[in-house]
């Protein structure tokens, strides 16, 4: 990149995961995880639910739909993510499939609305431990879930 020149929306968006992958380091998936991950990329003035936003309307995130959920992993486990992978959904008063979450769940929620909720969270963080589960559901509107 050139000086002068400007980030792509998806060059800050991966430049957002690294520094949130480094947060998370070696803590355990808990809810002082949560707390934690909240503090350091709160829900509001942080730039990641416009950046997904702005994935989403470039088309480079959530480019496939199935049974009403659209959605995207535009990070593969390995480099900017490390070990993780990064997936991103958009769900609408929609229940998805059960499934467990064998070694914990990360994720970050972007309510479109005010009283849009994923699985009982507002906007921010949550962190399942290893080997829980759930049916990932949306109520009350419309979310972007980013989890890793």
């Amino acid at each position: 990149m050139s000086e002068g020149q400007a980030l792509t929306t998806r060059e800050v968006f991966d430049t957002r995961i690294a520094a949130i992958v480094e947060a998370i380091g070696e803590h355990n998936l808990n809810d002082d995880l949560a707390a934690r991950l909240n503090a350091r990329f709160p829900a509001y003035g942080n730039d990641l639910g416009d950046l997904i936003i702005r994935g989403v309307e470039q088309g480079w995130l959530c480019g496939r739909e199935a049974g009403g959920i659209r959605y995207g992993r535009p990070i593969k486990p390995g480099g900017v993510a490390g070990l993780f992978s990064v997936d991103v959904v958009l769900m609408q008063n929609i229940a998805g499939p059960h499934h467990i979450h064998t070694q914990g769940e990360i994720g970050f929620v972007v309510p479109l609305d005010d009283t849009a909720r994923f699985d009982g969270f507002a906007a921010g963080w949550y962190v399942y431990p290893p080997g829980s589960d759930h049916h990932p559901t949306v109520s009350g509107g419309s979310a972007y879930i980013l989890y890793l």
